[in-house]
């Protein structure tokens, strides 16, 4: 991988972007639509670093092994699905260990209270009672040092991460006032993109839920899925008319299909002019035709793993002295050199 996309002389005033993916394992339509094809769309106007956040994936229980290949996985499909290493930084988060270290540095800007309200962190904690380790707790201070050591002024955010963000401001705001200008204050970069629900139409699209579209789901299991989801509960019977803007369905039609079929989705759904299966069966087809290259390329990829190592490591190579020129700041103003 070369720098010709992200280099300071091609970038110029471009800000800098910086955003992460977990290696869940599964990379579904919610997380195409509301991260990674977004990322992709920046990657001419913005100077963009993104990475798999492996270190954020121990808060919980899991096998070494299979975290090994959720990694190698999760990086093949964000390259798959259009995060081109020839136009951005792109690389693991823990193949460049600087963010561990800044990471404890921040902890003493951190405020046990603000911590302690972080939203998320209470709901991961319900479902892991009984074992809600320190890191867990403490996830907004490593997701704020992935930020700030490479000194992004823009993150591209959901309304759920908003409050990661402003933490990550908060801190930079208590670094700087107490050692001395160093990071800028990241801003939220919100896009116009529909927030997918999970097939069920209640819940957050995920693994855990089974509630799902798989980018590696083919034309069929594609259907099967879409088939059975929710819709909108008004619509009981063919004729009744609905409202698509409470319909999920509609949602994903928004993210994956041409204008004039939104439209006709829309108009059909309102007057009962067409049932939720013929909606769904042109949502289907739509989707499957935006993945399908996707599935390819990841194919491809996955068939040679050294190649997606060699690009792990060209990525890492180029985050690398950043990472390292903003740690020996640090480390001057912090009084450890």
């Amino acid at each position: 991988m070369t720098e010709s996309g992200c280099s300071q002389e091609t970038v110029g005033a471009k800000q800098k972007v910086f955003s992460g993916i977990q290696p869940s394992g599964v990379v579904h339509v919610g997380n195409y639509v509301g991260a990674i094809r977004n990322w992709a769309n920046m990657l001419d106007d913005y100077d963009c670093i993104f990475c798999v956040v492996d270190l954020h994936a121990m808060t919980v229980p899991y096998d070494p092994e299979e975290m090994r290949r959720r990694v190698v996985e999760t990086f093949a499909m964000e390259v798959a699905a259009g995060l081109d290493p020839e136009r951005c930084r792109l690389f693991v988060q823990s193949h460049v260990p600087e963010v561990a270290e800044l990471c404890w540095t921040l902890m003493n800007c951190a405020a046990m209270g603000d911590l302690s309200r972080m939203t998320q962190f209470k709901e991961k904690s319900d479902r892991v009672a009984g074992h809600v380790n320190a890191g867990l707790f403490a996830y907004p201070v490593l997701m704020a040092a992935d930020i700030l050591l490479y000194k992004a002024e823009v993150v591209p955010v959901g309304e759920d991460q908003v409050q990661h963000l402003e933490f990550a401001r908060e801190v930079a705001r208590r670094f700087n006032s107490r050692f001395g200008d160093t990071f800028p204050e990241p801003g939220p970069l919100f896009s116009d993109v529909p927030r997918l629900m999970g097939l069920d139409g209640k819940d957050k699209m995920s693994k855990s839920l089974d509630n799902y579209v798989s980018l590696l789901d083919g034309a069929e299991e594609i259907w099967d899925k879409l088939r059975t989801a929710a819709t909108d509960p008004a619509r009981i019977r063919l004729t009744d008319p609905g409202t698509p803007e409470l319909c999920n369905i509609f949602t994903m039609h928004r993210a994956f299909s041409p204008a004039d079929q939104v439209e006709w989705a829309a108009e059909g759904c309102r007057s009962a002019g067409i049932g939720c299966i013929e909606c769904k069966k042109c949502l289907a087809e739509n989707m499957d035709a935006e993945l399908a290259p996707v599935r390819e390329c990841y194919a491809e990829l996955v068939a040679e793993p050294g190649r997606v190592h060699e690009i792990m490591a060209d990525g890492a190579a180029t985050c690398r002295p950043i990472a390292e020129q903003t740690m020996e700041e640090v480390r001057q103003k912090t009084g450890l050199r």
